[in-house]
C-alpha cells in the first residue's frame, strides 16, 4: 500500500527580518485511498506544508523527513516528485500563456508516464473527464488558466489530477472562491479520482463546507506550525461549532 510519511518536518522561509521557521515539527502518515483534512487558522503553516512537499524553492527544509513509498521525497527534484506520484493542486493556479490546455495536459501525462499516451485513447479520456467536471469543450483549445474564472481554474486543477492519476494529491484550499455548484462538481471529481485510482488525499481547508462532499478519514488541526490535535470527522464538526479559539488561546 503506497504511503506518504512525514516525520518531524521543520521548514523556514526567508523574510526581511531573516529566516523564519513556519513548520515546527510536523508528523503525518497518509495511506493510499485515505483522505486527510488539514485545518487551521491563517498563518498556521498549512500551505507551507503543501509547497514544501512539492519542492517550492522558497521553502527550506531544515530538519525532518518526508518519504513516499520509502523513497526520500526531499532529495528529489520537483519533476522527480511528480513522477514518483505526488500532485499539488494550487490555491492560486497560475496562467500559462501560449500553452493550450490540451498540449499542457498531454505533455504532463507524457512526462509522468515516460511515454506519450495513445492519441485516440487520450482524447476519449480527456473528453470524458472534461464532461464529468462540466468543463466547456472549447476550454481544451484555450491557454492554461488564461481568462479563467476562479472556479474554472479549480476545475482545471482537478482535471489534471484525474488524468495524471497520482498516488498522493495535496489539495491546497481547492474550495476557496467556489460557489456551491462549483464546489459540488469539484468535490465529485476528487471523489471520482479516489474511487478509480485509490489516490491518497491531503485536503487543506479553512472550512468544513467541502467536507460535506469529501468525507475525511482523519482530521488534523494545524496551529503555529504543528499538529495541535487529530481525530476523525467528528473533529471537523467540533471546529465548525467552536472555531479555533481554544487552540489560539493555548499558544498566546
Amino acid at each position: 500500500m503506497p504511503t506518504l510519511s512525514i516525520r518531524d518536518l521543520h521548514v523556514s522561509v526567508e523574510t526581511d527580518q531573516g529566516a523564519k521557521e513556519i513548520l515546527k515539527g510536523v508528523n503525518l502518515d497518509i495511506n493510499s485511498n485515505e483522505t486527510h483534512a488539514v485545518m487551521g487558522p491563517n498563518g498556521s503553516g498549512k500551505s507551507t506544508l503543501a509547497y514544501s512537499l512539492a519542492g517550492h524553492p522558497k521553502y527550506e527544509v531544515t530538519a525532518g523527513t518526508a518519504e513516499l513509498d520509502g523513497e526520500d521525497l526531499l532529495e528529489m527534484s520537483v519533476d522527480e516528485r511528480a513522477r514518483a506520484g505526488l500532485f499539488l493542486a494550487m490555491q492560486y493556479p497560475v496562467e500559462v500563456p501560449g500553452v493550450t490546455v490540451t498540449n499542457f495536459l498531454r505533455s504532463a501525462k507524457t512526462a509522468i508516464d515516460g511515454e506519450a499516451p495513445k492519441l485516440r485513447t487520450w482524447t476519449k479520456e480527456l473528453n470524458a473527464a472534461m464532461e464529468a467536471l462540466r468543463v466547456d469543450p472549447s476550454f481544451a483549445a484555450r491557454n492554461v488558466n488564461e481568462g479563467f474564472s476562479g472556479g474554472e481554474k479549480k476545475r482545471q486543477e482537478i482535471l489534471q489530477m484525474e488524468l495524471l492519476k497520482p498516488k498522493f494529491a495535496v489539495l491546497d484550499e481547492t474550495d476557496s472562491g467556489l460557489d456551491v455548484d462549483a464546489l459540488r462538481v469539484v468535490s465529485e471529481g476528487v471523489n471520482r479520482a479516489k474511487q478509480n485510482t485509490d489516490v491518497g488525499i491531503l485536503l487543506i481547508t479553512h472550512y468544513t463546507r467541502i467536507l460535506q462532499y469529501i468525507k475525511p478519514d482523519h482530521v488534523h488541526v494545524f496551529v503555529d506550525g504543528r499538529v495541535a490535535e487529530e481525530g476523525g470527522p467528528e473533529l471537523a464538526e467540533r471546529l465548525e461549532n467552536e472555531g479555533y479559539d481554544r487552540f489560539l488561546s493555548a499558544t498566546a
